[in-house]
């Protein structure tokens, strides 16, 4: 399978800013990373600099939009290839009631002719590859053949990617966290898609927890996603590179990635962002290591400051060493 992005971290609110983002690329070279979803309303008349700049070392990197208008979608695609992503993704998935009110998310599953619209749209402004990412069904879209044709619609506008939640998303009765846990995953009707529509990449989400499991998705889809498992435990991104794509990495120590963390942490609060804006992303770096609760207690502090990483810098090597 010749699709390139084999590996992403999906997109997460509140959660994969900029900030997150770069910790992760010190990790991966490779890994596909995603934005928050951003609405269409909020890059149109908000603080784009806020919510569009990145460092170049974060691509390869996806602009994910959250909207349904056409106009406003196509806006937000030349203005998403003018600002430097490298692909723009529409959400079909996430089971918010802010996505409810606005009309776009998983909603979007239940008028797939609007997907369409808009993916034609963007297409006629921009030349970034417009994907989608979506749930297996919504609400009382129960059938398989429902999945197919709202991915056969969207496909005719020229969409050739699909990132599909293997769960269904249910919009009455479930909060979004129990919308990741409760609908039961359905990795098959995923597959299935492969072999009914073989020319589109299709990538698998939900579920996945390790790199092993991820390998075996591979055998039978284009890509893998995973989430929060990366957002817990971070560290094992260092592995991606070497397991999914197949290239030499070398080895970066925990002390490593914080270093390099805190070189980037220096410029950005010498531009103002607060230290705790950076820090909150990388509680999970010692996960399963012997010290990993003092790690989270020192960032947990409300007063933490650089000096206080050096410190456990020096902490750790003393560690290792007796």
């Amino acid at each position: 399978m010749s699709y390139p992005h084999k590996f992403s971290v999906a997109p997460m609110m509140d959660w994969t800013d900029r900030h997150c983002r770069y910790f992760y690329r010190l990790m991966s070279k490779h890994t596909q990373l995603y934005t928050e979803m951003i609405t269409t309303k909020a890059i149109l008349h908000g603080d784009q600099a806020r919510l569009l700049d990145y460092h170049q070392d974060e691509h390869p990197l996806t602009l994910q939009l959250g909207g349904s208008d056409t106009d406003e979608m196509a806006r937000c695609a030349k203005i998403a290839q003018d600002w430097g992503y490298d692909e723009v993704n529409i959400n079909a998935g996430c089971p918010s009631d802010r996505v409810q009110s606005g009309s776009f998310g998983a909603c979007l599953m239940n008028t797939p002719q609007v997907v369409a619209d808009c993916v034609d749209a963007m297409k006629q402004v921009s030349n970034l590859s417009i994907t989608v990412k979506s749930r297996i069904g919504v609400d009382d879209m129960e059938s398989y053949d429902e999945l197919t044709n709202f991915i056969s619609l969207v496909e005719k506008s020229g969409c050739d990617t699909f990132i599909i939640h293997a769960r269904k998303a249910w919009l009455k009765g479930l909060s979004p966290k129990e919308n990741r846990t409760v609908p039961p995953l359905n990795y098959d009707w995923v597959y299935q898609i492969k072999q009914d529509f073989p020319s589109l990449t299709i990538g698998i989400n939900g579920g996945i927890n390790h790199l092993e499991d991820a390998c075996k998705h591979l055998e039978k889809v284009d890509s893998v996603m995973l989430g929060r498992a990366v957002y817990h435990q971070p560290y094992l991104l260092t592995d991606v590179d070497e397991i999914i794509y197949h290239q030499s990495s070398s080895i970066t120590s925990r002390e490593q990635v914080l270093l390099s963390f805190i070189d980037y942490m220096k410029v950005q609060s010498q531009q103002g962002v607060p230290i705790r804006a950076m820090t909150r992303h990388i509680l999970g770096l010692y996960h399963g290591q012997k010290n990993a609760k003092k790690f989270k207690r020192l960032l947990s502090g409300s007063s933490v400051t650089l000096d206080h990483l050096y410190e456990w810098l020096d902490f750790t090597v003393q560690s290792k060493l007796n």
